[in-house]
């Protein structure tokens, strides 16, 4: 099991419970070592004096605050003293809507869990709660001597902390890009060829179907490099494309991208035997056949204190079509079954 790396309490109003955080990513980039040219000697670094180059014990190293003229040296207890939420608490003093809080202010994301089985039950309503409200938790906790700001999701059947960034760690990109252009004039042509790129390289999102082909590239390079063998060199990046011929581009990407969603999906049809392909398709028609017999169209009463996220799943078991264009009321008249919803294509 994981090690906890920071407990305390969680409230929200009056509500309170014990909960510990859990590293929720772990990095797998690979890391070299330095090492003396033509040898296997490793060149570390040390806690060195930069005065007089003699390595420093660790309970002499304390932490200096440069004043300009001299340091303000602080002991590690004086910082406990100081330190907001001493208490270790961590406490949510508002929801806010989760899609209002931009990805540019997400750092890193840890897993929260309750300390001890009896406090399930809060851990479950706020969770919950969340979940059905589509809102985030803002609060401040702190963590090896430092304050952060953090967002509270629900992820799944579990909460997840986001530490996040104060505003005033996120750059004006106005200031910082001296050449960032201005919004430019762009052809109906040209806009509606690009809308079309990105329909046809539209996907689901299956994050798992993603990897590191660098690292893979790197283990491949050093594999050939211990055999005495060599691996062949990558394309060189693509050439920017000319604003002149930016119309052609733009449609010759459609057709290329278009050619590869065909080209795809016959191969994947052609991978499965045809008795294969109709017992799956006689499989699908008797699901839905069972679920349209048996599901009953929901109370609107039920369905009022849902997000459009879970109505929209919903939708996606029921089979409606159009529900992906549809607002959340046309969804929730969709799953109630009545009438007057606008026609749609089906998703």
């Amino acid at each position: 099991m994981a090690r906890a790396i920071w407990s305390g309490a969680l409230s929200f109003g009056l509500v309170a419970m014990p909960v510990q955080l859990f590293t929720a990513t772990e990095s797998h980039t690979i890391r070299f070592n330095q090492i003396q040219r033509g040898t296997s000697d490793r060149v570390r670094n040390k806690r060195v004096n930069e005065r007089t180059g003699e390595e420093v014990p660790m309970d002499e190293i304390v932490k200096g605050f440069d004043m300009g003229d001299e340091y303000v040296v602080v002991e590690p207890g004086e910082l406990d003293e100081i330190a907001p939420g001493r208490s270790k608490g961590l406490e949510i003093t508002g929801f806010v809507d989760a899609e209002k809080v931009k990805p540019i202010f997400f750092d890193k994301a840890y897993y929260v869990a309750p300390k001890g089985k009896e406090y399930a039950k809060v851990y479950s309503l706020l969770r919950e709660a969340l979940a059905r409200s589509n809102k985030a938790g803002i609060a401040t906790v702190v963590m090896r001597n430092r304050e952060y700001l953090v967002a509270v999701k629900p992820e799944g059947d579990v909460l997840a902390l986001h530490t996040l960034h104060w505003a005033d760690e996120v750059r004006d990109p106005r200031r910082e890009i001296g050449n960032l252009p201005e919004d430019a004039q762009v052809a109906d042509k040209e806009l509606q060829a690009a809308v079309q790129l990105v329909e046809a390289l539209s996907t689901e999102w299956e994050p798992e179907e993603y990897h590191d082909t660098y690292q893979e590239r790197v283990m491949q390079l050093v594999e050939a490099k211990r055999a005495g063998e060599t691996i062949e060199k990558s394309e060189p990046p693509p050439r920017s494309t000319n604003v002149i011929d930016l119309m052609d581009v733009l449609q010759a990407s459609v057709d290329k991208a278009k050619g590869k969603r065909e080209a795809g999906t016959e191969e994947a049809q052609a991978a499965r035997k045809p008795t294969q392909l109709k017992e799956a398709a006689e499989k699908s028609r008797a699901s839905r056949k069972a679920k349209q017999a048996t599901k009953k169209p929901s109370k609107a009463s039920d369905l009022e204190g849902l997000s459009k996220a879970e109505l929209y799943q919903r939708a996606s078991d029921a089979g409606i079509p159009g529900r992906s264009s549809m607002s959340r009321e046309e969804l929730i008249n969709a799953l109630t079954g009545k009438t007057g919803r606008r026609k749609a294509t089906a998703s």
